[in-house]
């Protein structure tokens, strides 16, 4: 049987940016993996991971969540550095 880990470990994402998918869609870590990758795959796709992450990043501040902005905003560097197509203005 397929785990949750075998799912994630097929994607060009960590853990951490599939959360943020996953929170900022509401959905279980498990379509949140497949949504991820799908949207890698399209032409704008990593520039909406993205600003998934950014919204995320500002939900949390809003909400006064300072620890989770800061892991939030780890993930989000990570990203941008593994996915540099995702800067807004690229390509």
């Amino acid at each position: 049987m397929i785990s949750l880990d075998d799912i994630e470990d097929m994607t060009c994402l960590t853990r951490e940016e599939i959360a943020a998918i996953a929170e900022h869609e509401h959905l279980p870590e498990v379509n949140a993996s497949a949504l991820g990758e799908y949207l890698m795959h399209l032409h704008r796709g990593p520039q909406q991971v993205q600003a998934m992450i950014c919204e995320d990043i500002r939900d949390a501040l809003h909400k006064d969540d300072v620890a989770h902005a800061r892991a939030l905003f780890a993930t989000l560097r990570h990203f941008i550095a593994e996915h540099p197509e995702a800067v807004r203005g690229s390509g």
